[in-house]
């Protein structure tokens, strides 16, 4: 927690980093919830900057998380929304982003997606536990305009209560992208985030080789090898 908080700026501003859309309303509704946040580095830093005004609050998220994950840091992805039901990221159309048609590049949007989904998991992961992204597809369905696009990801109480009750697994983490210079009903892009956690002791032995777990949802001995040792017997 000290060191997210030796990450927040040092004045107060209610400056925000880039010109943001008007259009900043979420494009889907924010889950009714009645849990608590859980404790971890996430919340704690969420809870010193609830009073702050709105602007403000989400300048001094993007600069803190920004630096959590320095690639993303660099790519102006803003924070809006950091809640444990729901997160707001949105990125503006500047020239460092762009693909050749002066739209936000795919890559940068996949990012979006992927920053979206992988904070709401941080925010109701237990501290002793570590997010791994696992897999996603990004499906682009109409072109996107030349303005800000956002990505949602939202999380239900189930959904939250199943991530706290489970220390190894995975799940698919809800995105809606929205293209928000543009009037059309149809989604441009679905996307399908999968991530993993595990506990940070696991990953630990993994990197020194000192694990034998096999991936994620591979079963030690699947019941049919079980059944057939049985009746050789």
């Amino acid at each position: 927690m000290s060191g997210l908080l030796k990450k927040l700026p040092s004045k107060l501003t209610n400056k925000l980093p880039a010109k943001t859309s008007d259009s900043t309303r979420s494009p889907v509704e924010k889950p009714d919830s009645t849990l608590k946040p859980i404790s971890n580095q996430f919340t704690k830093l969420l809870s010193v900057t609830k009073y702050l005004p709105a602007s403000a609050r989400s300048s001094i998220l993007s600069k803190a998380f920004g630096k959590v994950v320095p690639y993303v840091g660099t790519t102006g992805v803003y924070y809006e929304t950091v809640e444990p039901n729901q997160v707001v990221v949105s990125l503006n159309n500047t020239k460092a982003v762009q693909n050749h048609i002066g739209s936000i590049h795919a890559v940068a949007i996949t990012l979006l997606a992927e920053t979206a989904t992988g904070f709401i998991l941080g925010l109701n992961l237990p501290s002793d536990r570590v997010l791994l992204i696992k897999s996603y597809s990004v499906n682009f369905y109409r072109p996107i305009k030349k303005g800000q696009i956002a990505a949602v990801a939202s999380l239900s109480d189930e959904q939250r209560l199943d991530i706290l009750n489970t220390p190894k697994g995975e799940m698919v983490i809800p995105c809606v992208i929205h293209d928000r210079e543009s009037d059309s009903d149809r989604d441009p892009i679905v996307v399908e985030m999968t991530w993993a956690w595990i506990p940070k002791s696991e990953l630990e032995a993994r990197r020194q080789g000192k694990s034998s777990e096999k991936p994620l949802g591979a079963d030690t001995e699947s019941k049919t090898e079980v059944e057939a040792e049985q009746n050789d017997q």
